[in-house]
């Protein structure tokens, strides 16, 4: 009696297990068994090296033609698709695999103005496509401030010298995906971006 007793917990306590296993909390009520990790947010500095800021141009001289120009400024995200669990109770598999679908990139400053079209630029959505094996890491390039945002306040203030100096924002990037049995996952990131018209 007393084994048939032990049998009966032990199989009630395996779904158990294997819910609490499942569930992951630091995902924003994630089920997935994955995490999504942003390894490094890398930008360039006004000479083109890499670097853990961007300093971005808000007017450029286009090579071909001497002209006046924007360009969108891009950034480079270091992906890694992690178990939750270091050794996952049921080991693993290809659904185990971390598909990145699309980012939000919002600005704000260290003032309190954040009013976007005024204060900072207007926040904004991209999307990816953008497989990350399990325990893998993956280099994904992406637009952080787009060429519109140049052409729109508080930006081109800064072009039609409105405004003097330098404006320094942080860029807020989220990532967001899912693994291959369709539960959700997402990653935060931040890096600090100082516009101005350098050439100017």
């Amino acid at each position: 009696m007393k084994k048939t007793n032990v049998f009966i917990k032990i199989v009630t306590l395996i779904p158990i297990l294997l819910f609490v296993f499942a569930c992951n909390p630091i995902e924003n009520d994630s089920n997935s068994t994955m995490l999504l990790i942003v390894e490094s947010l890398m930008g360039t500095d006004q000479e083109g090296n890499d670097s853990n800021f961007i300093q971005s141009d808000v007017l450029s001289e286009d090579s071909a033609t001497g002209q006046d120009t924007i360009f969108a400024d891009i950034a480079t995200a270091a992906l890694k698709a992690n178990f939750l669990d270091p050794e996952p109770l049921l080991g693993t598999s290809q659904y185990n695999s971390i598909i990145v679908t699309r980012y939000i990139v919002s600005y704000f400053r260290s003032d309190g103005k954040n009013r976007e079209g005024i204060d900072v630029p207007y926040s904004f959505e991209g999307y990816l496509n953008e497989q990350i094996e399990a325990n893998q890491t993956v280099n994904i390039s992406f637009v952080i401030v787009r060429e519109v945002a140049k052409a729109e306040p508080p930006l081109v203030d800064l072009s039609l010298g409105r405004s003097d100096g330098v404006l320094e924002v942080t860029a807020k990037v989220e990532f967001y995906g899912h693994d291959l049995t369709n539960r959700e996952v997402n990653a935060t990131a931040y890096i600090s971006i100082f516009f101005a018209n350098y050439g100017g």
